[in-house]
């Protein structure tokens, strides 16, 4: 397998959606307030959570409808940016999530499904989130759900455990084509074991693989809309800390793996994130 270029920040700013904006600044403001984080890796998957909240069924007003699709967020240390996206989306107010990692509050530092409104899975135990997507995804085909998909998003690094593979193996070998995978390619993991030519290795176990840019949400709306005759993976170039420069530039996306910002550092952050979005 022969290595993918890297993907590369464009050379100016691009106009940044209006609604990935804003679930950025919230990640920025509730990170300043409750003192936890994950900044970096909650940005990565934004403008993936658009696409799929924007072409997946599902009902902010009823999270548990029966025909709903499922959501699992398998990355569940990106906890803070799938909260503050499901708020955008309606499911509760954002001033609940300002309790994020409290004692004694709904929204810990990973997701918790008896406590959040449309939080399928608890998940953070990583390798584990995918299981239970293609899980769900298989329950749907035995019941002959055939309207209803499932869909997980997992980290790069997350793929160094083997239940991601097994996973996969499984998935394709009962033909869930009502499975969408999402994998963050945000080179989390390059100081360690990368997964290198990600589309080629899901290739590889038979997927219906596409190669995406990981902040084009209507790029990735098409490739979620397109029919699929296997296991679906979108392999989503992102870049772990897009919209603010001092989250991605240089090492600045290990230095802030698990801080949060302090006053005079949001002021920046949001100085940063608006000079994306102009």
């Amino acid at each position: 397998m022969s290595a993918l270029p890297a993907f590369k920040l464009p050379e100016r700013p691009l106009k940044m959606d209006a609604r990935a904006k804003e679930i950025r600044t919230n990640i920025i403001n509730v990170s300043a307030s409750s003192g936890h984080g994950h900044i970096p890796t909650s940005f990565s998957i934004v403008d993936a959570l658009c696409a799929v909240y924007n072409t997946m069924s599902h009902d902010p007003k009823q999270p548990k409808k029966a025909d709903r699709d499922i959501f699992i967020l398998s990355k569940g240390h990106a906890a803070l940016g799938f909260y503050c996206t499901l708020a955008t989306y309606g499911y509760f107010p954002i001033e609940e999530v300002y309790g994020f990692g409290k004692f004694d509050q709904k929204f810990g530092c990973h997701p918790d499904r008896t406590k959040v409104p449309g939080a399928e899975a608890s998940t953070g135990s990583l390798g584990h989130g995918i299981s239970l997507a293609a899980g769900m995804a298989l329950g749907m085909k035995i019941k002959g759900e055939n309207k209803r998909r499932a869909y997980t998003l997992i980290g790069d690094g997350e793929s160094n455990e083997g239940t991601v593979w097994e996973t996969i193996m499984v998935s394709v070998h009962r033909k869930l084509d009502n499975l969408t995978i999402i994998f963050d390619a945000n080179n989390s993991q390059i100081r360690c074991m990368p997964v290198d030519n990600a589309a080629a290795r899901f290739a590889a176990f038979g997927c219906d693989v596409h190669e995406v840019d990981g902040h084009d949400i209507a790029a990735m709306e098409k490739a979620l809309k397109a029919p699929a005759k296997s296991v679906k993976v979108l392999v989503a170039h992102t870049v772990k800390g897009y919209g603010c420069r001092s989250l991605h530039e240089g090492t600045g996306m290990f230095e802030w793996h698990r801080r949060s910002p302090k006053p005079e550092e949001r002021e920046m952050l949001l100085g940063e994130l608006d000079a994306y979005s102009v």
